[in-house]
């Protein structure tokens, strides 16, 4: 649209269902180009992915010309039809319904993108439930615990 400018940067993570490992290493280069390719296609920047076993995070330069549910769901569908098309694990690859969406400034980016570039590290010290029930916080998002993903409980970081 003519005359439309903006400047939004979004964090959003969502899981694997039942917060299962299942995106093995050595397809994470693979799905991480394969959801680039999603949001820049749909006009997104995209700043920053990485996936993990259970979970994923992506960063982008928001365009505002597609919404953000629908962003999110052409990516988790798209994403899912890859993985389940070339048999990367026996049985049905599903993300968890739902996602976290964060909103950083400008100034923020480095930060960010450091932050996402790290999570093998960050993982090694620290689960993912923590880590997403501090974001919640941190931002200020009320939620119910009763809607947040399934988690496994473990003693050690995942």
């Amino acid at each position: 649209m003519a005359n439309t400018y903006s400047q939004i940067y979004l964090h959003f993570v969502f899981s694997v269902k039942g917060r299962n490992n299942l995106i093995s290493e050595k397809h994470r280069s693979e799905l991480q180009k394969y959801i680039t390719g999603i949001v820049q296609n749909r006009g997104h920047k995209l700043l920053s992915i990485y996936c993990r076993p259970d979970h994923l995070h992506f960063f982008i330069g928001y365009n505002c010309s597609q919404p953000i549910p629908d962003l999110l769901r052409d990516v988790k569908a798209s994403s899912a039809k890859y993985i389940n098309e070339n048999h990367w694990m026996p049985g049905k690859f599903e993300w968890q319904d739902g996602y976290g969406g964060f909103s950083h400034s400008r100034s923020q980016l480095n930060q960010v993108v450091q932050y996402i570039n790290n999570q093998k590290e960050h993982h090694e010290v620290k689960s993912f439930k923590t880590e997403y029930l501090e974001m919640l916080e941190k931002f200020g998002i009320e939620f119910n615990e009763k809607y947040l993903f399934e988690w496994i409980d473990l003693d050690q970081a995942g």
